[in-house]
């Protein structure tokens, strides 16, 4: 500082102009050697960083996708052969903690649910869409089969149909009969008609047809009166003689059925319906019937409907009959050919549908595993009604929208299930449940889409909102059936919010307390089943100072049986136990080592 001073002149040392160039040149090397202990800090915090994320970036261990208690130090496969997965520092801090989640709930991060293969699907509001399948066989129109019996007692004398399915054609002659009761009344005819008496012509004309002569028959008697000893009887109808019970010879009578003659214009197919479909399939239900040994014609299928179905079940094969009338006007169908039958049940209304793939049946009850689209996974108790060929019904224990697992479920169930409620999992934000009452229902019009129901609802509180009682209108979800419920009915009931609230969820406070007590029923019969035998192995265990040797009855005790050596005698009571009721003739002391199990102080 002295050199710099002493090589300025010296008019210039105190003038405001050096002090300014002093003070800037100050300044600037103190900017100077701030900005470099900046960048240097800078870059040794940078440096200090790396091995930090280095670190970070190393997996703490290595744990199986379905069982976390499963670690290892590396790479490999777990006992059900998946890839183990690694867990990083920033997993562990970002993972709820098993304490902080719903009991039964299971959190897979997303690179596992796509090893795993998991895929997810919406439960949906729609119909049924029922094809039944059934076995059936083609068989004679009952209603059109003639069965032909005698009117008198006698004798075939010839028989013009040699076989069991003949064709024969109406007024075809069949059979002819010598009875003497018709020779009898052919002559009381003949006798009538010399008298010329009209009354007893009638009377005796009659007569000839009661006994089963034709018309025709009884007016070439009147013209020839000539008596015959054997009398034609003719075909009905035209047909296929479908059984036949007489020879030339026979001795018949009226009960005696001599043939039955049936008809090919239509057919019968009786198919068998399985009993899980008894209560879907209805009067006037389609069917479309094919045949395959016809597959290779243009008329193998034949479509009509359900004209019977059969008030009982059979014994062996727990099916439903029903009946199904086919046109056979060209005779192609046979009897007792082998058919298969699809009928379509009636639309039925809108359901609650979960996809069929998503259902899992175990001795429990049956479950399906949820999702809430944030990674978390529970199994849920559900109760399912009707289905068909892709979806189940769903009577209880979804809602509208929730997202049910179709792949890779029984994985996540296994994990799930070990201390899974079987509840539901926390409603999203915009659901609430609550109790209320009904004050209105509007039902939608025969021409209006079920959608288009409202009912006003005096609801209760809703606490996780924050709202207090009101009386408001929903719309309704068209799955719910509005004309099970009235004015006045007390409902526990779930909806939602968005362009309108919609009630997607409801049921009568009775009912609703037995839906839950029905699905619980399984579980709790398990859970005792599982218990008893611990319970029978604790009960061996029990403390004889708990015991009531006042209430017993030792004369009843077998002591030769006792095993004194596994009693606790020094915490045995004696003094409480009642001596003088024991029967100590009936014990057996010779057996007692009382030296060696006895301790005297």
């Amino acid at each position: 500082m002295n050199m710099t001073s002493s090589r300025i002149p010296g008019h210039l040392k105190n003038s405001p102009l050096t002090k300014g160039l002093l003070i800037g040149v100050l300044v600037g090397g103190l900017f100077a050697f701030g900005l470099a202990t900046l960048l240097l800090s800078g870059q040794s915090d940078h440096e200090n960083d790396e091995p930090a994320q280095l670190e970070e970036k190393k997996p703490l261990y290595w744990v199986a996708p379905m069982d976390d208690s499963y670690r290892r130090d590396k790479p490999g496969k777990s006992p059900m052969g998946m890839e183990l997965v690694p867990v990083y520092a920033s997993d562990n801090a970002m993972s709820t903690s098993d304490s902080e989640r719903a009991q039964g709930t299971v959190m897979i991060p997303p690179n596992v649910q796509h090893n795993m293969g998991v895929k997810v699907a919406p439960v949906t509001v729609d119909s049924l869409k029922q094809s039944i399948s059934a076995l059936g066989n083609v068989a004679y129109d009952e209603d059109s089969i003639v069965h032909i019996h005698p009117r008198v007692s006698g004798w075939v004398d010839t028989l013009f149909i040699k076989s069991q399915g003949e064709q024969v054609e109406q007024g075809q002659a069949l059979y002819t009969l010598y009875s003497p009761e018709l020779v009898s009344a052919q002559e009381e005819f003949i006798l009538a008609l010399k008298r010329g008496d009209s009354r007893l012509i009638e009377g005796a004309a009659e007569r000839l047809k009661t006994l089963g002569l034709s018309k025709s028959t009884v007016d070439d008697l009147q013209k020839s009166r000539r008596i015959s000893q054997t009398v034609t009887f003719n075909a009905p109808q035209g047909g296929v003689v479908e059984a036949l019970n007489i020879r030339e010879g026979f001795y018949v009578q009226p009960g005696t059925t001599l043939m039955s003659i049936a008809q090919l214009d239509t057919v019968w197919v009786i198919a068998e319906v399985p009993e899980k479909h008894a209560q879907t399939i209805s009067l006037h239900n389609s069917a479309v019937v094919t045949l395959d040994e016809m597959s290779h014609t243009s008329d193998a299928t034949w479509e009509s409907h359900v004209e019977y179905i059969y008030p009982s079940l059979s014994e062996v094969t727990r099916t439903l009959k029903v009946r199904i009338p086919l046109n056979n006007k060209r005779h192609t169908l046979k009897p007792n050919m082998f058919a298969r039958v699809l009928l379509e049940p009636v639309q039925r209304k809108a359901a609650l549908l979960v996809p069929r793939s998503a259902v899992i049946r175990t001795a429990e009850g049956t479950k399906v595993v949820l999702s809430d689209g944030n990674g978390n996974f529970k199994s849920v108790r559900v109760k399912l009604g009707q289905s068909d060929s892709a979806h189940f019904e769903v009577l209880d224990g979804l809602l509208p929208g929730d997202e049910v697992v179709v792949s890779a479920q029984f994985l996540i169930d296994s994990e799930s299930s070990k201390s899974s409620d079987f509840e539901r999992m926390e409603a999203p934000d915009n659901q609430a449940t609550t109790s209320g009452t009904i004050e209105a229902l509007t039902l939608p019009a025969a021409n209006e889409s079920a959608g288009d129901a409202k009912v006003v609802i005096a609801r209760g509180p809703i606490e996780k909102w924050g709202r207090g009682p009101a009386t408001m209108s929903f719309a309704v979800s068209k799955h719910i059936d509005l004309s099970t419920f009235k004015e006045g009915d007390e409902v526990m009931f779930t909806f939602v919010t968005g362009e309108e609230f919609t009630v997607i969820d409801m049921h009568k406070h009775m009912e609703h307390a037995k839906v839950g007590d029905t699905m619980r029923d399984s579980d709790h019969s398990a859970h005792e089943r599982n218990s008893h035998e611990h319970k029978s192995h604790t009960n061996q265990s029990m403390s004889h100072e708990s015991m009531n040797h006042e209430s017993m009855n030792h004369e009843s005790m077998n002591h030769e049986s006792m095993n004194h050596e596994s009693m606790n005698r020094e915490s045995m009571n004696h003094e409480s136990m009642n001596h003088e009721s024991m029967n100590h003739e009936s014990m057996n002391h010779e057996s007692m080592d009382h030296q060696e199990h006895m301790h005297h102080d």
